[in-house]
């Protein structure tokens, strides 16, 4: 009777373990989820397809659809549901897109930086990592970049900065926060 038991407790831990591996565990606040995105401008890729952390208010903030419900959904469930907010407002019309929960979301928080920049992309997070530091980490300005024009995301709001400014005063340089976005116009 106690082997039947301990069997039932065993299989279940086993059925619970197997889902959690395959991503399909319901999403909760604060988690982090890695999103990713095709059949879209190649342009607009890095500023969707990166690592989100779910809000206190149970979303991510997604380009040009803003705040997107992700508690309580399974991976599978938000990816469809992204994919149809995008072709329901018209913005994409054949977006794919893929939602994955893994370890390294979940330790490694990144900024990305993009547009005018030698090494487009992502940048480890560190305290006290500012504007000015994440494009050196990035490879600096290429030939064609306007400092002067620099957009900065943060939580779906997008403040201009002129990095020429802040390049004469380094005391206004911005500190950033994990999944800032910098973007450098050419």
């Amino acid at each position: 009777m106690n082997t039947r038991i301990l069997t039932c407790i065993l299989a279940a831990c086993t059925l619970a373990t197997a889902h959690a591996q395959n991503g399909e565990m319901a999403l909760k606040i604060n988690m982090r989820i890695s999103v990713s995105i095709g059949g879209i401008p190649d342009n607009e890729v890095p500023q969707i397809s990166k690592v989100y952390t779910i809000s206190d208010n149970g979303t991510i903030n997604l380009l040009h659809i803003g705040e997107v419900r992700a508690v309580g959904l399974k991976p599978s469930t938000l990816q469809r549901s992204i994919e149809q907010t995008y072709k329901d407002r018209e913005i994409y019309t054949r977006p794919t897109v893929t939602v994955t929960t893994n370890d390294s979301a979940t330790t490694q928080q990144m900024v990305y930086v993009v547009g005018g920049i030698k090494g487009n992309g992502s940048v480890p997070y560190t305290p006290n990592l500012t504007v000015l530091k994440a494009i050196s980490a990035a490879g600096g300005f290429t030939p064609f970049a306007k400092p002067s024009k620099t957009k900065l995301l943060r939580n779906g709001t997008t403040t201009e900065i002129n990095l020429k400014d802040i390049s004469a005063d380094p005391s206004r340089d911005i500190q950033l926060q994990p999944e800032d976005q910098i973007i450098v116009p050419d």
